[in-house]
């Protein structure tokens, strides 16, 4: 059985999961919509933009549902494994959390997060993702 520390280091890692699908989620899409205006091919790859997809409309389901993030539900778990209380964090943790957590009724969360999978879909539809083409005969077809 892991040690107390061992128990906060993957709290820690587990918040650092969860701030990073945040950053996808949301870097993702203002890199798709930077990408329209450049032109930049790869923001346009099916598979890219599909993961990007799931990934809002996963976060807008667990709104909908009133589900709790499976990655907070895993945190708070491992911190109070570690004997922890919930509150305290280490300091990569403290400020991590402080970005991606806020005060506020579940509704507003369930309207920010239906709000932007809508500008996700109508992205996906005014600009829509394509396969990948990669090489052919010596040409570059994807050179951005």
């Amino acid at each position: 059985m892991p040690e107390q520390g061992a128990w906060v280091w993957f709290a820690d890692l587990t918040l650092a999961v969860h701030a990073a699908y945040v950053l996808f989620v949301v870097g993702g899409q203002m890199l798709i919509l930077a990408g329209w205006v450049c032109g930049w091919r790869w923001t346009r790859y099916l598979l890219f933009r599909l993961i990007h997809l799931i990934s809002i409309g996963f976060v807008m389901l667990e709104a909908w549902l009133g589900v709790i993030c499976p990655l907070t539900v895993l945190e708070n778990i491992l911190r109070t494994k570690s004997g922890a209380a919930l509150y305290e964090r280490s300091f990569v943790s403290h400020w991590l959390a402080r970005l991606i957590f806020y005060a506020a009724p579940e509704w507003v969360f369930t309207v920010i997060y239906t709000g932007f999978t809508c500008l996700v879909v109508v992205t996906w539809l005014l600009y829509p993702p394509t396969r990948k083409t990669g090489h052919t005969h010596g040409r570059q077809s994807d050179a951005k």
